[in-house]
C-alpha cells in the first residue's frame, strides 16, 4: 500500500555537467523496513544519499521521502529524518547532555521536550555517569550509541545511516544492530550504507548500485539464490567487482 512507503523513488537522475551520477534510479523503501543501499566507491551511493535527505535536488524524476517531495520540498524532508554519518555528527568539545539539548533545538523541538527527552535518552543507554562528560573523551563505541539516539530524538519517520559502524569493534557492531532492530520494530524506517557486507545480511533488502545504476535489489536470501552465492559479500563481488572473480 502506497500509505506504508516512506521512500518512493521514479526514475531519478542527477547530472553534474555531462556526468551522470544517478541514472534512472527507481525503488520504493516501507514503513519499519531496515533497507541496505550498496555499491562499491563511486557507484553513486552518496549522491543520492544527498537527494533523499533533502540536501541535493534531483535533475530530473520523482523522489518522495517522508510524504515531501526533494525536488521542492527539502527542508520539510530534513526536519522529518534522521542522519547519522560515519563521523557521528556529535561535537567533540560538547558534554553529552550539551549535545542532546543542541541537536533538540536544531530540530525545533520545544525545550520542554529537550528536557525530557534528554533524560529518557540518559536513563535507556545507562548514560548517566557520562551526561557531563566531554564527548570526545568517550569512547567510539559509545559515541557512536549516542549519536544515533541524538538521530532519533525528534522521533523522524526515518533514519539515514551512512556508514555508521565504521572503525568499531564486531561486538559494538552487534550491539549497534540490535540498536537499529529496536528501532525498525517501532515503525521507524532505517535507510542504512555499509562497507561490511555481514551487516548487509542483517538488512530486510538490499539494492546494491554499479556505474550510477541500481543493478539488484531484493531480499539477501533472494539474491544469494539468484546469484548461486553463500553470503551477500560474493553477491557484491559478482554484481559491483566481475573483475576480482577468479577463472
Amino acid at each position: 500500500m502506497m500509505e506504508d512507503k516512506v521512500i518512493i523513488v521514479r526514475n531519478l537522475v542527477k547530472k553534474f555537467g555531462s556526468f551522470v551520477a544517478n541514472d534512472n534510479l527507481s525503488f520504493d523503501v516501507n514503513r519499519g523496513e531496515i533497507f541496505g543501499f550498496l555499491g562499491a566507491n563511486g557507484a553513486g551511493k552518496t549522491t543520492a544519499i544527498r537527494i533523499l535527505s533533502g540536501l541535493s535536488r534531483p535533475t530530473s524524476g520523482e523522489v518522495m521521502v517522508a510524504g515531501y517531495d526533494a525536488g521542492k520540498e527539502p527542508e520539510m524532508i530534513k526536519r522529518n529524518i534522521g542522519y547519522m554519518s560515519q563521523k557521528f555528527s556529535l561535537y567533540e568539545d560538547l558534554t553529552v547532555k550539551e549535545n542532546i539539548m543542541l541537536y533538540g533545538g536544531i530540530y525545533g523541538m520545544k525545550l520542554a521536550i529537550i528536557k525530557q527527552r534528554t533524560e529518557e535518552l540518559l536513563e535507556r543507554l545507562n548514560f548517566r555517569d557520562y551526561a557531563n562528560r566531554i564527548i570526545s573523551d568517550l569512547p567510539l563505541g559509545l559515541r557512536q550509541k549516542l549519536a544515533f539516539s541524538v538521530a532519533l530524538l525528534h522521533e523522524p519517520r526515518i533514519v539515514f545511516l551512512d556508514e555508521p559502524t565504521g572503525g568499531v569493534d564486531p561486538i559494538t557492531r552487534r550491539q549497534f544492530w540490535e540498536m537499529i532492530y529496536e528501532t525498525a520494530a517501532g515503525g521507524i524506517t532505517v535507510f542504512v550504507t555499509t562497507h561490511y557486507m555481514d551487516e548487509a545480511e542483517y538488512c530486510d533488502r538490499i539494492s546494491i548500485m554499479n556505474d550510477g545504476k541500481i543493478v539488484a535489489l531484493d531480499t539477501p536470501e533472494n539474491l544469494k539464490q539468484k546469484y548461486k552465492a553463500s553470503t551477500v559479500e560474493e553477491v557484491f563481488i559478482k554484481i559491483a567487482r566481475p573483475d576480482r572473480i577468479q577463472s
